[in-house]
């Protein structure tokens, strides 16, 4: 097969309807919209989620919960992806960035217990959880919270 010989699957190339080229076509006069209304207008028909003035279900639903708009929102790291670094190195937000590990920083960076850690690495963070702690300091390394 060459690449001039390439044919899409038979089926797959479906022409659209050409509505609204005369009597003829099938499609013609109304073009498929029907007689008069508000959905035969250029423009027309009801926006998402209307129901004729019947309660929408989006507004008959009950509210549930709150959202805390002082939460904070941190960049997590498993402890295993901080194996990419040299021994001894001093790991901080900003080199977690710049190396990749993270895409954006947040409200800061929380290192996670997952994986297993074979440099002795000096980590700054603004948080850790316990299992994060006992692996660096495992490996011989030092945390530190920002």
């Amino acid at each position: 097969m060459r690449l001039h010989e390439l044919r899409p699957a038979p089926g797959t190339n479906k022409e659209p309807k050409r509505v609204g080229r005369g009597t003829a076509s099938g499609q013609g006069k109304t073009a498929g919209r029907g007689q008069k209304g508000q959905k035969a207008r250029s423009g027309g028909g009801v926006r998402p989620g209307f129901e004729g003035g019947q309660m929408p279900l989006q507004r008959r639903l009950p509210k549930r919960g709150f959202t805390n708009i002082f939460a904070k929102e941190y960049a997590e790291v498993n402890v295993e992806l901080l194996n990419r670094f040299e021994d001894g190195t001093e790991v901080t937000p900003e080199l977690l960035k710049e190396a990749k590990v993270v895409k954006n920083l947040l409200d800061g960076v929380k290192i996670l217990g997952n994986g297993e850690l074979t440099k002795k690495l000096t980590v700054k963070a603004h948080k850790f959880t316990k299992s994060a702690i006992e692996k660096i300091e495992a490996a011989g390394g030092k945390v530190e919270v920002i």
